[in-house]
């Protein structure tokens, strides 16, 4: 159905691609999500195999030595990363899959997959919206929004790297960009 079968989207924290990710994922249910793995803890609500698959650190790290990810990275203290067996399992069965994955796993994944890779980077209208976003969701303390600001100012200097560029200023024109990218990568 979709010419490349990894559809990637990327942002800095607070730039709005998981909103834009669940979005997709209602506009083609036959995309399946791309299940990371990561150390960090389990959030209430969340489910071990559907949200992430949640792995000690030796577990992430003995995956690392043995090369089982596609891409993987450490961020705020914590691993995240895809294992390539995921990947393969979807590919092998026909399916495309939907990746919401920081701009460093999207270019990891363009290395490993390079035919089969489309990336689209979504980005605020302005850094100061990305910090008012960011604040305004009160999950970190001061240190780490700090943090998470200084990383976003690294990321958004990745877009040049992407396929496409979507900016996420008013949220239905968004839907309707990244609709009309998908819309041309269908086969």
């Amino acid at each position: 159905m979709f010419k490349k079968k990894l559809i990637v989207l990327s942002s800095p924290s607070g730039g709005g691609k998981s909103t834009l990710a669940n979005y997709l994922m209602t506009l083609y249910p036959e995309i399946r999500f791309s299940v990371s793995c990561t150390t960090r803890k389990i959030r209430e609500g969340e489910v071990n195999g559907k949200d992430y698959f949640f792995l000690t650190k030796e577990e992430f790290e003995e995956k690392v030595a043995n090369g089982e990810f596609a891409e993987y990275e450490q961020i705020f203290g914590n691993y995240y990363g895809t294992l390539k067996s995921e990947i393969k399992k979807h590919i092998n069965s026909g399916n495309s899959i939907l990746f919401d994955v920081d701009v460093k796993g999207a270019v990891s994944l363009r290395r490993n997959f390079p035919d089969d890779t489309l990336l689209l980077f979504i980005y605020p209208p302005s850094f100061e919206e990305l910090q008012r976003r960011l604040e305004k969701r009160s999950t970190e303390s001061p240190e780490e929004l700090n943090t998470r600001l200084e990383r976003a100012k690294e990321e958004l200097e990745y877009k040049e790297l992407f396929d496409h560029s979507i900016l996420n200023d008013v949220l239905q024109t968004a839907f309707n960009d990244l609709e009309q990218v998908i819309k041309a990568n269908l086969s």
